[in-house]
């Protein structure tokens, strides 16, 4: 169906990708994997068409079509979900598929329908301005106008970083029996595991291909990483020995022809690298955990209110010391909110009780925008670490993609996902006896996560973490509170217990009538917006300018990205000559991608 044939990509004189080659075949679905920078994004680009390789070239079948989904998009118009997402129905795209005739057209409303309650939505949003929606629900609009699209070919960018996991489970389902092949890139390890059946990795600019699922190729991949070790060390032997002999018989007129043989086959070798940086054994903890009372939290008969509007009520629980718990829950239904009420960020009605002396050490999803941008990376972590982990400074960060040069660069140039990661580091050294977690997950990669739980499986404290991530959640929690509808809902045990258990809540409440769905929620954030709740006049008025400021603040990032972005291709296609590859323009180019992770980042702060 599709085929890429030796393709090669650099930046900047910078090779990310090296001479490979693979086939799509149709219905396939293949999870694109490999560390952070990898190049998994670049390739997906150059197959949806955006970029040119250097080298190389992709072919596809005459009328393939593709739909593409990447991790960030701009969003300018203001027609409701149900128009943006009937824009399909007049799309070139639909069209090589389908006729628009009035049978189709019901068809496809039903199926409109199905897909946008999949990802969450409820019918009371369709006729919402999408402008209303925050960038991660705007998100889940264009990937329902994706899918509608039936493509033969579905590009995906981590998409489910926006979603719940009642919306991973039903795109998961929709996946398997999808006619589309898929390529996608995905740090939801039990979601492409679920989905994938053949795994490619990026490393190092080439490619490895493994027709099994993810968690079989990292049981190859560990085989492959030994073998490449042996065959390494076994090349380095021969390499001293030969050298050795050579300058031992260097002048030895009866050695001579053997001794340019030698120098010969060292001058043909082919140098064996080891591609895998192995960081498996890093053992990352937690410093200990100052004592808390038995109980850090205790809450009794708590309820919110966003003006006419319920988050929670009646919510009572108690988290003992040492528990590590989930917050699960479709988006929107109070889990950030109830980690805010924590806080001491909202106020409540109710009680909520933080026990003796209780530390808390909080990540929120906008705890990146606190790290002070000045500092570089390797300052960032020092200014925090103390003790023994001084010395593991370095290491702890390249486990989180952060070797090398990385380490030296200011937060300042730092895309989003990179000072997330930062931010979960520096929270990582600094002393606490509660950790409360919010989406961590969302920015790391596999390998980074597999750190990341191994840490908070040995911390000695108490955890609440709110994700959706499920395979992170796996062996990390013992009890899971659930939210909907107004009430938390307490679960003992693990992660997949409390999905086992929903699936047969679900079957039995297939002949109910949905009533209790169709509560009030708000599907924006867990803060409702100011037009879900019925505020005096003067409270609306200062929320109206407050929000038209905000809009003008992002229309107008919006527009100095489009031209930084615009500015960047054309020095790539000046840069795509190599008498033009000079210092100056490489440099040029550099300062605007610096410029547009920048202005992304700002974008993504003033869209939360």
């Amino acid at each position: 169906m599709l085929s890429v044939d030796h393709i090669s990509m650099e930046f900047s004189s910078r090779p990310v990708l090296d001479d490979i080659s693979f086939l799509i075949n149709r219905k396939e679905r293949i999870a694109l994997v490999g560390k952070n920078g990898a190049g998994k994004t670049t390739l997906l680009r150059l197959i949806a068409g955006e970029y040119q390789p250097t080298s190389g070239r992709i072919s596809k079948e005459t009328d393939m079509t593709i739909g593409y989904l990447p991790q960030m998009m701009l969003f300018q118009d203001d027609r409701t979900l149900r128009d943006e997402v009937m824009t399909v129905l007049t799309s070139n795209d639909l069209k090589q598929h389908q006729t628009t005739s009035n049978n189709d057209e019901a068809r496809f409303i039903a199926e409109m329908d199905r897909t946008i309650i999949g990802l969450g939505f409820e019918r009371k949003d369709f006729d919402r301005p999408c402008s209303e929606f925050s960038g991660g629900w705007r998100m889940r609009i264009e990937l329902a106008k994706i899918l509608l699209r039936h493509p033969d070919l579905l590009l995906l960018d981590e998409p489910t970083n926006h979603l719940d996991i009642e919306s991973i489970q039903w795109l998961e389902d929709f996946l398997k029996t999808s006619p589309s092949a898929v390529l996608m890139v995905s740090h939801d390890r039990a979601f492409i595991d679920n989905v994938c059946g053949r795994t490619i990795e990026i490393t190092l600019g080439r490619i490895y291909d493994y027709n099994v699922n993810y968690s079989r190729f990292v049981e190859l991949r560990k085989e492959r990483h030994e073998q490449q070790v042996r065959a390494y060390q076994n090349q380095q032997k021969m390499i001293q020995d030969t050298e050795e002999f050579i300058e031992r018989f260097r002048y030895k007129a009866t050695k001579a022809v053997q001794v340019q043989s030698r120098i010969k086959q060292l001058e043909k070798l082919e140098r064996l690298e080891v591609d895998l940086e192995d960081t498996s054994r890093l053992n990352l903890r937690f410093p200990p955990a100052p004592r808390s009372g038995d109980y850090p939290i205790i809450v009794e008969e708590l309820r919110k209110d966003f003006g006419t509007h319920t988050v929670f009520h009646d919510v009572t629980f108690t988290i003992k010391r040492g528990e590590k718990v989930a917050f699960v829950g479709k988006n929107g239904e109070g889990k950030t909110t109830l980690v805010k009420c924590i806080m001491g960020q909202l106020d409540y009605m109710g009680t909520l009780k933080i026990g003796h002396n209780v530390k808390i050490g909080y990540f929120a999803q906008n705890q990146a925008a606190l790290l002070d941008e000045n500092l570089t990376v390797f300052e960032t972590i020092d200014y925090v670490a103390v003790g023994d982990i001084r010395t593991k400074i370095r290491d702890i960060l390249g486990a989180f993609m952060f070797g090398g040069e990385a380490s030296e660069k200011k937060v300042k140039v730092l895309s989003g996902g990179e000072r997330s990661r930062l931010a979960m580091i520096r929270l990582l050294l600094e002393p606490c006896n509660l950790l409360i977690l919010d989406e961590p997950t969302n920015h790391l990669d596999m390998q980074s996560k597999d750190v990341l739980k191994a840490a908070l499986q040995d911390f000695n404290g108490t955890l609440i973490c709110v994700s959706h991530d499920r395979d992170f959640l796996n062996g990390l929690v013992s009890k899971v509170y659930e939210f909907g509808g107004g009430r938390v809902k307490e679960h003992l045990g693990g992660i997949y217990d409390f999905l086992r258990a929903k699936k047969i809540d679900s079957l039995q409440e297939l002949e109910k009538k949905n009533t209790d769905r169709s509560a009030d929620r708000a599907q924006n954030t867990d803060l409702i917006t100011p037009t879900s709740a019925k505020l005096d006049y003067a409270a609306q008025k200062a929320l109206a300018a407050e929000r038209r400021k905000k809009e003008k603040a992002i229309a107008e990032t919006e527009e100095a990205i489009a031209a930084l972005e615009a500015q960047q291709a054309q020095i790539e296609q000046q840069l795509a000559d190599p008498q033009n590859q000079t210092a100056e323009l490489f440099q040029k180019y550099e300062s605007v991608k610096h410029q547009i992770e920048q202005k992304l980042y700002e974008w993504e702060i003033l869209s939360e």
